[in-house]
């Protein structure tokens, strides 16, 4: 019980950070997007209601999404956010050697693919936006495309449809299927961000490395967030973030 009160704490404080971080976002500056095609984006309403709209929007959805989620991962027998079996390191030291290791394969990946196409690499908020950004994204998308995503579906086929049976491949395939779903969530903001009206406009080139970069972080995502806990999985997107957008995002 003590295991789970704790769980829930950090949850909680996790989607409070969370909310925090969305309203500070909002009053930061948004540098070279704003010059892009479809920079000029006007807010709804004024900055101070946008801000706490927002953090209102993630407290309730994204704290009822993971704690729908947290239950059906503990449930399942993923492992906890303070499993005892889990050593710090696996939680806090491994992910973010992995989350280094795939911010520099962005950078890699991105120098590339960018030469294959007109609009070149990716664009980066400016700092400080590009922390902010890093941390609520290595929160945010966590909480959605793997603690509920993954144990949901894990749970709906494996525990309930399939009785309890193949576990293991029902988790490989859904996290294969919340790999493909977390990328083509990055379409509309690309879309934006380069001024595009429909999706055949976007290059061939730039689609493979939206899929790819975004895949490829959510299988090591999803693997580390099942066997040590979902703070494992924050640390790898965080630290990928940090590597991507914020030290590259400076230097470029």
């Amino acid at each position: 019980m003590n295991k789970i009160l704790s769980s829930i704490r950090t949850f909680v404080g996790l989607v409070i950070s969370l909310g925090v971080l969305t309203a500070i976002g909002v009053f930061l500056p948004q540098g070279d997007f704003s010059s892009l095609p479809g920079g000029q984006q006007s807010l709804p309403a004024s900055k101070p209601i946008v801000a706490v709209l927002s953090a209102g929007v993630i407290l309730l959805v994204y704290g009822g999404l993971g704690f729908v989620g947290l239950i059906l991962s503990q449930k399942l027998g993923f492992a906890d956010i303070w499993d005892k079996k889990v050593s710090n390191r696996k939680r806090f030291l491994f992910p973010a050697a992995y989350g280094f290791g795939l911010g520099f394969f962005f950078i890699l990946a991105d120098s590339v693919i960018g030469r294959l196409h007109a609009f070149g690499p990716l664009p980066h908020p400016p700092f400080p936006t590009s922390f902010v950004a890093s941390a609520a994204a290595g929160i945010g998308e966590e909480i959605i495309f793997r603690l509920f995503f993954i144990p949901f579906w894990v749970w709906l086929i494996a525990y309930v449809i399939l009785k309890k049976r193949r576990q293991d491949q029902v988790f490989w395939i859904i996290a294969i299927i919340s790999a493909i779903v977390f990328a083509l969530a990055h379409i509309p903001s690309i879309m934006i961000i380069f001024g595009l009206e429909t999706i055949s406009e976007i290059p061939a080139a730039l689609l493979t490395e939206i899929l790819l970069l975004n895949g490829i972080i959510t299988l090591f995502a999803a693997y580390h967030f099942r066997k040590y806990g979902f703070l494992a999985a924050v640390g790898i997107h965080f630290w990928a973030d940090v590597v991507w957008h914020v030290f590259w995002g400076a230097v470029r």
